[in-house]
């Protein structure tokens, strides 16, 4: 099922502390960036990848872009003021058939096998998302202060990629648009229209990189696959 993919990649990534965007970081001696974006480059299925970015690092990206040889980049869109403005620029560079996936960046480890589940989902469903289920006892807090134990067995961590039909998407981004409504993720807006979202569940190792110590679990996730492939 082919699919073309969304990829948000404005942020600055404060909680980094890296001073720059935090894709650009090395990672294993690579950009971060440039790790998600092999995964869809070696994608058969992937038809397009369209990067929402800060012109600010637009020279940068593009040279790393030539220097690993990645051809599956058919568009730039400009970064907007919160992720859900750049998701919508993206879009508008997309025709309205087909399916669409929205992907983290900063979530390098993404695996083939759940795009195309996630994908074929989306197809068949209209909208689907990854996500895991989670293993911490949850606890609702207020004031500092435990007020409630969550109840977990149908509490699930969402990821992404996050998988739709175009059309879908956009009446969603539309509708959020005319009700100034911030979302958190492309699926709390299509939540809002309503419509049904199918959860395929991913991996824990598709972590989204976001403080420094992230980090040492990106690297513990890159050993553990290197020695699968001894």
């Amino acid at each position: 099922m082919k699919y073309q993919v969304i990829i948000p990649a404005a942020g600055l990534g404060k909680r980094m502390g890296a001073g720059k965007n935090k894709l650009l970081l090395d990672l294993n001696e690579v950009p971060v960036l440039i790790h998600t974006l092999l995964v869809f480059e070696a994608d058969e299925a992937c038809s397009g990848i369209v990067l929402a970015i800060s012109p600010s690092d637009e020279v940068e990206i593009t040279q790393l872009i030539e220097r690993y040889d990645i051809k599956k980049v058919i568009a730039f869109a400009p970064g907007g003021k919160e992720r859900q403005d750049s998701v919508y620029n993206a879009l508008m560079t997309l025709s309205t058939q087909g399916i669409v996936l929205v992907h983290d960046a900063a979530r390098p480890f993404i695996e083939t096998k759940s795009i195309h589940e996630v994908t074929a989902a989306a197809n068949e469903f209209g909208a689907a998302v990854i996500g895991v289920p989670v293993k911490d006892t949850i606890k609702k807090v207020q004031d500092n202060k435990i007020v409630e134990t969550v109840e977990r067995s149908s509490l699930w961590s969402v990821q992404t990629p996050q998988a739709f039909r175009v059309s879908v998407l956009m009446e969603a981004h539309e509708r959020s648009q005319k009700d100034g409504f911030l979302g958190t993720d492309e699926a709390s807006l299509v939540e809002r229209i309503p419509h049904e979202i199918k959860m395929v569940e991913g991996s824990y190792d598709n972590i989204k990189l976001t403080t420094p110590e992230d980090l040492y679990f990106a690297e513990a996730i890159i050993r553990k696959r290197q020695k699968k492939e001894i």
